[in-house]
């Protein structure tokens, strides 16, 4: 049986919202912005830092994580003054958040590399979600962003968490063969949501919830940090 469904996403098709009313439908521990509350306690973080560390000039790398690792419509991520938070850091407190929050199940967690930390576990159902530029850019804006903002992150953010993954887990982004369903979100959060749980319900009354990535595959073995 299914116990816990991860959600990745295009910036602005909706993943954090689909993954809310999830989490609503079955009752389920949302996991996304908590994830990183929870990196940035691990790693003895202060969040009072973070406005003053986004004013700094980071490294190519650094500044990819923080943008990989945000939550909903990335805006920040607290960075400590006092001891160097980076990419490298970020992989390995993730691996131990995700893997010990997946013991319990009953949660959707939304990004953060989890599709590719649980992708043997029977138990997890993947999706990804994406939309056309068009509607994701209209998302964004809906949220109260700049237009051009809209459109600029859009096209750009995506790029690099797909360097991102490539870097630290050795896959393509999306990987499609890692997920079970993946979704254009132009038909609407609710029907996004729904065409999940069918999905899942029908896999489960079918028994055919297994892992469908070979425990061999070396190209979705993260590198180590």
């Amino acid at each position: 049986m299914f116990r816990i469904i991860t959600v990745e996403r295009e910036y602005g098709a909706g993943g954090s919202m689909v993954a809310a009313e999830l989490a609503r439908r079955k009752g389920w521990q949302l996991l996304d912005r908590q994830l990183t509350a929870d990196i940035a306690k691990l790693a003895s973080v202060d969040s009072r830092v973070v406005a003053r560390c986004e004013e700094k000039c980071d490294t190519l790398m650094h500044r990819l994580a923080k943008v990989f690792w945000r939550g909903s419509y990335e805006r920040s991520l607290p960075i400590a003054d006092d001891k160097i938070f980076d990419a490298d850091t970020m992989v390995h407190l993730a691996h131990q958040v995700i893997e010990e929050k997946a013991k319990h199940g009953h949660c959707v967690i939304v990004g953060r590399g989890a599709p590719y930390i649980l992708r043997n576990r029977h138990d997890t159902f993947r999706v990804f979600v994406f939309g056309s530029r068009e509607e994701k850019i209209r998302r964004l804006v809906g949220v109260k962003v700049q237009e051009k903002e809209a459109a600029e992150l859009v096209d750009t953010i995506d790029h690099e968490r797909a360097l991102f993954v490539g870097k630290y887990f050795n896959a393509e982004w999306p990987c499609r063969r890692l997920y079970h369903m993946m979704l254009n979100s132009d038909a609407g959060i609710d029907f996004v949501t729904e065409s999940i749980l069918q999905a899942m319900d029908r896999m489960e009354a079918a028994g055919r919830f297994a892992a469908n990535i070979n425990h061999s595959d070396k190209a979705l073995h993260a590198k180590p940090v």
